[in-house]
């Protein structure tokens, strides 16, 4: 089975990319989605973090107080480091034993949806990585629009990645996103056409 990694930067269109290949019937295993599962309540990981962090990181229902925790993690490197070790390891996990079930099945290509992918350096073992990319004009405008953002919040959010000319470098295949839907979407297909599947 082949895994493709996919990631871009901030409001590059990644989510367009993923949802064309669910439109194609290929399995994503999105890494922001598994992220959410690993903290709902009777988890694992959201006991470890009411028990390092406190109660009031939850809400009433019993469900995470993403607000409280942001509010505590968000420029505290420490915390924000012992938050990562509750749920990383969770998120990688839960991963893998989907990918095994794919394998497992027979299935030729998934999709590894990950924000973070090339920061974690490929640590989810993607056979090739896909970087979506837009100039970051282009970039900052679309951001701005989404996130209701000033420029320069734009800018912050931005610079806190990884730079897009360092993604692209490391990227097996690069999907410029600037043009429309459907030039993206052509240049998706180029790549699952040269693809060993």
């Amino acid at each position: 089975m082949f895994k493709l990694g996919l990631t871009g930067g901030i409001a590059t269109g990644k989510s367009t990319v993923s949802n064309h290949f669910k439109e194609l019937g290929i399995p994503v295993l999105d890494a922001d989605v598994i992220a959410r599962e690993v903290v709902e309540p009777g988890q694992p990981a959201l006991m470890d973090i009411v028990a390092e962090f406190g109660e009031e990181m939850l809400q009433p229902d019993g469900t995470l107080n993403r607000k409280a925790l942001g509010s505590v993690v968000f420029g505290n490197p420490a915390k924000l480091a012992k938050l990562n070790q509750f749920t990383h390891p969770r998120v990688q996990a839960s991963m893998r034993a989907q990918a095994d079930a794919y394998a497992a099945a027979g299935v030729p290509l998934i999709v590894l949806d990950i924000p973070l992918l090339l920061e974690g350096k490929n640590a989810a073992g993607a056979d090739a990585v896909m970087v979506v990319t837009v100039p970051a004009d282009v970039q900052q405008e679309r951001l701005m629009a989404r996130n209701q953002l000033s420029a320069d919040e734009a800018r912050k959010r931005m610079n806190s990645q990884m730079p897009m000319a360092e993604k692209e470098k490391l990227a097996d295949y690069v999907i410029d996103n600037s043009g429309t839907i459907a030039e993206t979407y052509a240049q998706v297909d180029a790549v699952l056409a040269a693809l060993p599947h």
